[in-house]
């Protein structure tokens, strides 16, 4: 949770800190060492049989923070859109929520994409990536929305995904209820 605040913290930056390019790399940097962290810390759970009731809770949890964290920073990043990050984050939560609240209604839990949480964090590095590699002349910015550059797109592409997403695990949860095959 910690890479994500300091990543989402890292691209808010790049509207006021010059060269933004380095904080644009620190942003996908995090973004990979937060999955990293997050596989690591399950995989030594399991393997090490010190897997518990409540260490889902304390898996889940900040991995919520840690979307939020991302996609509002992207939101405030040059080139980005508040309101489209505040929006993302939302819609990341709720594939989640979805998630959970499948299995607590009996069906099993829905990893399904095309916006699970790697997929996320996938897009995320890229447009950071790509936002860190390209001249600011070519960061192509979108007449009907002034300011609106590559992170605005990055996050246009993730909430749309998460809505895809959301739609696709509530159908799979739905069928699976009805089947009553957790």
């Amino acid at each position: 949770m910690l890479a994500s605040l300091a990543g989402g913290i890292a691209l808010a930056l790049t509207r006021s800190l010059e060269p933004a390019w380095p904080l644009f790399l620190l942003g996908a940097a995090m973004m990979q060492i937060r999955l990293l962290a997050n596989m690591f810390d399950g995989m030594v759970a399991i393997q090490t049989s010190q897997a518990s009731p409540i260490g889902g809770l304390y898996n889940e949890v900040p991995d919520r923070v840690s979307d939020a964290a991302f996609f509002i920073g992207m939101g405030y990043a040059i080139g980005g859109i508040p309101e489209l990050g505040y929006s993302a984050a939302l819609l990341a939560v709720m594939t989640a929520y979805v998630r959970s609240e499948g299995a607590v209604a009996g069906a099993h839990q829905e990893y399904c994409g095309p916006m699970a949480k790697p997929h996320r964090m996938a897009i995320g590095t890229c447009g950071c990536v790509l936002a860190a590699c390209l001249p600011p002349a070519w960061i192509p910015a979108c007449d009907l929305v002034p300011g609106a550059g590559i992170m605005a797109a990055t996050l246009a592409i993730i909430a749309l995904g998460c809505l895809v997403t959301i739609m696709r695990r509530l159908g799979k949860i739905a069928t699976a209820l009805r089947e009553g095959a957790p």
